[in-house]
């Protein structure tokens, strides 16, 4: 009978020690809101993330109701990264997002080029609730 409960015990150690590890390994799932400022305006942006094992994806909100998918998303050890590309006026704009998950916040970088010169902002996205 000792035997068993010990043996008991060990599982359920060995069982909560698992569920504590999956709880601390960060998350980018969920729908996330910045502002960026782009010359005098100010606007909010949004992000939807959805992870699925090992596969990202995710889409942002755009003008009348459209959604623009992410490309070439990757998550791996808490790094989040894809790159989000848009059509205006016949031209293609390509944004790569970069950053870190550290609980209900992506804080990393933006990197995109207009007028032939790259330009490199802080981002910092806050997860809604």
């Amino acid at each position: 009978m000792r035997r068993r409960d010990v043996l008991v015990l060990g599982l359920m150690f060995v069982g909560f020690a698992s569920m504590v590890q999956a709880a601390d390994k960060p998350d980018p799932s969920g729908t996330w809101k910045w502002t960026a400022t782009f010359g005098d305006r100010t606007r909010e942006m949004t992000l939807k993330l959805k992870l699925d094992g090992d596969k990202l994806t995710g889409s942002v909100p755009g003008r009348d109701n459209t959604e623009t998918n992410i490309e070439n998303a990757t998550f791996k050890d808490g790094e989040v990264s894809f790159t989000v590309t848009r059509e205006r006026n016949n031209q293609k704009f390509t944004t790569k997002y970069t950053g870190k998950v550290d609980g209900d916040t992506i804080k990393g970088k933006t990197e995109s080029e207009r007028n032939g010169e790259k330009q490199s902002r802080d981002w910092e996205a806050k997860r809604s609730k």
